[in-house]
């Protein structure tokens, strides 16, 4: 078993979508994105005939101020079994290009559910630590779309059905984006959007960038809802192999009563089976499933369509440089620390503003 680097994006992207384990985040497009630098080292497992049996793409990252450099290797690595000789042959050579490039850890978050002890087993006989802080999200939630149309709608909450009819018999029409100027469009409802409910969100450069890597060969598509002309919200999503990822999605303060929002998703479930999915992503949702969490309210509205949530498997790191790597864990846990107390103040604002509008929703 040999390990190499691999250039040929085609090559690349066969064995990334037929692998049991693929990811969008291991697939090549994702290494190009600049908003990581868009340096990645992409490795891959050959076995005696040459062929792909296992791959692994680590982000060039560095931490901000202090340019440490480090791989990240997101959904990664993509190999079937832990124990195979596919796994050591990915860490040899990524070993040597790690300390070439004097990155102080190999941090790796393996696309397969929590507490799977073959690989638990492997990685720390390679050498592997365990982390408390995920880059990744690691709680998700995952629909099940190999039932016909029929059978997914029974699945749903009554009112989610209800919703997307409301939508379409209102006039709620929803279209693919063509141009970038879709996207600008749509931005800028995102922009609306995370200024209302308090999240981060890239430049628009960053969109317009997976809109151009994606949208050609129909692996990505960006929906937008409209009425009466108006754009009033819309979604992206990116797949790769059977499975499709809900990746952004973006509503105006007007027309919510429209409910575009359940209309797109459902046109998102039946685009990602046209195209031979079997398993729509919805991504995201709070680590402890109880109301008063951050994002409480969006896992309830994906819980609505149907489907089951998935843990995966913690973060593992591999240490070339302690003093720094225990720098870096400091920082990341005042970070987090910090970022805690600013979820809970904002979850506060946010119950007093609907309080005096006598929105208040218990939970929160």
């Amino acid at each position: 078993m040999e390990a190499a680097v691999i250039s040929d994006p085609v090559r690349w992207n066969a064995f990334i979508e037929r692998a049991a384990t693929g990811n969008i985040t291991q697939t090549f497009e994702w290494g190009l994105l600049s908003y990581h630098g868009g340096a990645a080292l992409r490795i891959a497992a050959l076995d005696s005939s040459g062929e792909i049996c296992g791959a692994m793409q680590a982000l060039v990252t560095s931490v901000p101020r202090l340019g440490w450099s480090y791989l990240y290797v997101p959904r990664g690595p993509v190999v079937d079994d832990p124990h195979s000789p596919a796994l050591p042959a990915l860490l040899s050579l990524a070993h040597k290009e790690a300390q070439r490039q004097g990155a102080f850890m190999l941090r790796v978050e393996p696309g397969v559910p929590d507490g799977d002890t073959g690989w638990l087993t492997a990685l720390h006989k390679l050498g592997f630590r365990g982390s408390p802080y995920h880059q990744h999200i690691r709680h998700e939630w995952l629909l099940d779309i190999t039932p016909d149309e029929q059978a997914l709608l029974a699945g749903m909450k009554e009112k989610w059905r209800y919703n997307i009819r409301l939508a379409l018999r209102k006039g709620v029409q929803v279209r693919a984006a063509t141009s970038p100027r879709d996207v600008a469009q749509w931005y800028q409802v995102y922009q609306e959007t995370a200024q209302r409910d308090g999240f981060f969100i890239h430049p628009l450069e960053h969109y317009q960038e997976i809109f151009r890597l994606y949208q050609a060969d129909e692996r990505g598509v960006l929906l937008l809802a409209e009425y009466q002309g108006e754009l009033i919200a819309g979604i992206f999503l990116l797949r790769c192999g059977r499975c499709t990822w809900y990746m952004f999605g973006a509503s105006a303060n007007v027309h919510r009563n429209l409910m575009p929002n359940h209309l797109l998703q459902w046109t998102g479930i039946r685009w990602a089976r046209a195209h031979g999915c079997t398993i729509y992503n919805f991504r995201g949702i709070p680590d402890i499933l109880e109301p008063g969490q951050d994002q409480y309210g969006v896992y309830l509205f994906k819980r609505g369509f149907g489907g089951y949530p998935q843990m995966f498997l913690a973060t593992h790191d591999y240490v070339y440089n302690p003093v720094r790597y225990r720098a870096f864990m400091l920082g990341v846990g005042v970070k987090r620390g910090v970022e805690g107390w600013q979820r809970w103040w904002r979850q506060r604002q946010r119950q007093s503003r609907l309080a005096a509008r006598g929105e208040a929703r218990p939970g929160l």
